[in-house]
């Protein structure tokens, strides 16, 4: 196992932990729900946002855990409560993720809708005891000068209508075109996964301390991560190994969806994805600490095989 794995699977386990903290209690009438919410935050992974979050909380010297905790737990929920969504019958109908069976297969399409709207109000629940925390923050200089509330702000409007939500839309409008713009690609792109990508980085380096230059910076580069990644995704549901990846492959081609790979051909779309890699590294790299982990970590997410 390299270095980088090691560091990858400590910072993830420490995630996985502050995740399971703020689990609520599988108990009472809405215990099903609740069962159905757990199965689907617990279904594994690397937990890249809320490792994002705290990498880029230690990156700008962020002192107190307490502060940026329910934010890392909050994202994962929200992100969670994307993929339960988008598994259903109504959107993907996919049948496994991350090589086991979806929450729609195990609980019904009803009970996976309910848990995917409970993980979102959840998530905001949890958010929101950020303000329980006792540990003060100097005064942001954007338009938001609390820390902590401009850290909601970004929360809600990145997973909202103007981020992952009006991605998703976008992407529904898109399906059985025979092509969509390549701008209106990018804009799904942009928004379905990379605003969460963007909360992520900039709540860690909010809560941490950063001005509005370097979280403006942020913003930039983890938009190029977004759409690196996704494009590096398109790819592998062409070129991808189903039993490694965990999910079917093909299910671009199944939905009629217009991918980069469709618009652009594999050779472009893999160039496009070093580009992009290329550009955000470079952003990020005018941050001290960003080499030791957060830039292989960019390069690890956008190059992966799965």
């Amino acid at each position: 196992m390299s270095d980088f794995d090691k560091m990858l699977d400590c910072r993830a386990a420490e995630a996985e932990d502050i995740i399971k903290s703020f689990l609520p209690a599988e108990e009472g009438y809405q215990k099903k729900v609740i069962e159905a919410m757990n199965y689907s935050v617990m279904a594994g992974g690397k937990r890249i946002r809320p490792v994002l979050m705290l990498e880029m909380f230690k990156i700008f010297s962020g002192k107190d855990k307490d502060l940026v905790a329910p934010f890392a737990a909050a994202i994962e929920m929200i992100h969670t409560y994307s993929l339960v969504h988008d598994d259903l019958p109504a959107m993907d109908n996919d049948e496994y993720r991350r090589g086991r069976k979806t929450t729609h297969v195990v609980y019904g399409a009803g009970m996976a809708t309910l848990a995917g709207d409970g993980l979102l109000n959840y998530a905001y629940e949890t958010a929101l005891k950020v303000f329980l925390c006792k540990t003060n923050t100097d005064p942001f200089d954007g338009d938001i000068s609390d820390r902590r509330a401009k850290a909601l702000e970004i929360l809600a409007r990145k997973a909202g209508i103007y981020g992952m939500v009006g991605g998703q839309c976008a992407d529904i409008e898109a399906e059985g075109k025979a092509a969509a713009a390549s701008e209106e690609l990018i804009f799904i792109h942009e928004n379905k996964t990379a605003a969460m990508l963007e909360s992520s980085m900039m709540i860690g380096a909010i809560l941490a301390g950063a001005d509005k230059k370097a979280l403006d910076d942020i913003e930039q580069a983890a938009r190029k991560i977004g759409v690196a990644f996704q494009i590096q995704d398109d790819v592998l549901d062409v070129t991808g190994d189903e039993a490694e990846l965990g999910k079917p492959i093909g299910s671009d081609e199944k939905n009629e969806k217009t991918t980069y790979v469709t618009l652009h051909g594999l050779e472009e779309s893999k160039e496009e994805v070093r580009k992009l890699s290329d550009e955000a590294a470079s952003i990020l790299s005018k941050y001290d600490g960003s080499e030791e982990f957060l830039i292989p970590l960019v390069k690890w997410m956008i190059s992966r095989q799965k």
